[in-house]
């Protein structure tokens, strides 16, 4: 998966928390975005920083903090070159696709030893590659794409529901994903979900995040989900074009058993 990912300026942010009015919070971060999947960024590798729900929750707001799609924090791995340690705006954790690209670029920025090319994360160890600001994530091993009805379901570090949607511009998305996020098999955990719009160039792609609880313009791991679904159901090779609000992505894969694709 390869795209340009754009840091805007850091700065300092007073973070007033919402639990006690006298309590301010000084953070230096940098604000990046991956085609349009945004996240503040900030270095922990002295691991100092150790930030509450409601500070997690107050920063990613977009009315009351620096609003971001995530926050990443930096730390130091024994493993690997960097942590990523990964939170959405309501404070739970999971992978997040264009979020290591973006933490990858910000860490090589801040000058991480570089030891193998990877990186942890909460689901374990990732490859990557770093060329001209072009960065390359590995993402997991994917075990299993479930048909459920016309669906798909699978899980590429964060679970994804794999929807097609014939009219992607007008769909009320938000309606349809409550439908499927809030269902009995996905209320506890939660689940993301995309809806998809195969073209000849490409696939066009619309994503509800877990945890955002919202559509964001882009998403690292659902994308990879997309790829693989419409590998399994169109044959072809092993890259996809997506499109996404916030911009194009490639998504390119192996296939390790002819049992899975």
């Amino acid at each position: 998966m390869v795209k340009k990912s754009v840091p805007f300026i850091g700065t300092d942010f007073i973070l007033r928390c919402t639990f006690d009015e006298n309590i301010r919070l000084k953070l230096q971060f940098v604000k990046y975005h991956g085609t349009g999947n945004d996240f503040v960024i900030i270095d922990n590798r002295d691991g100092l920083i150790h930030l509450s729900t409601e500070e997690i929750q107050k920063v990613c707001s977009r009315r009351y903090g620096v609003g971001s799609d995530g926050l990443i924090l930096i730390e130091h791995s024994d493993q690997a070159d960097f942590h990523m340690n990964f939170y959405n705006p309501d404070a739970s954790q999971s992978f997040c696709g264009n979020g290591s690209r973006c933490a990858v670029h910000f860490a090589l920025q801040l000058g991480v030893e570089v030891k193998n090319y990877s990186f942890t994360a909460l689901d374990g160890l990732h490859a990557y590659s770093c060329e001209s600001n072009w960065v390359k994530v590995g993402m997991k091993v994917v075990g299993e794409v479930e048909l459920l009805g016309e669906d798909h379901f699978v899980n590429t570090g964060s679970p994804h529901y794999v929807k097609n949607a014939k009219d992607l511009e007008s769909i009320d998305l938000i309606k349809e994903a409550h439908q499927i996020r809030y269902n009995d098999r996905f209320r506890s955990n939660g689940t993301n979900v995309n809806f998809i719009n195969p073209m000849e160039e490409g696939i066009k792609v619309r994503t509800y995040e877990r945890g955002v609880e919202g559509e964001t313009y882009s998403c690292g791991t659902g994308v990879t989900a997309v790829a693989l679904v419409d590998r399994l159901i169109n044959g072809g090779n092993h890259t996809r074009n997506i499109f996404t609000k916030g911009g194009e992505l490639k998504v390119s894969f192996e296939q390790n058993s002819s049992e899975l694709l």
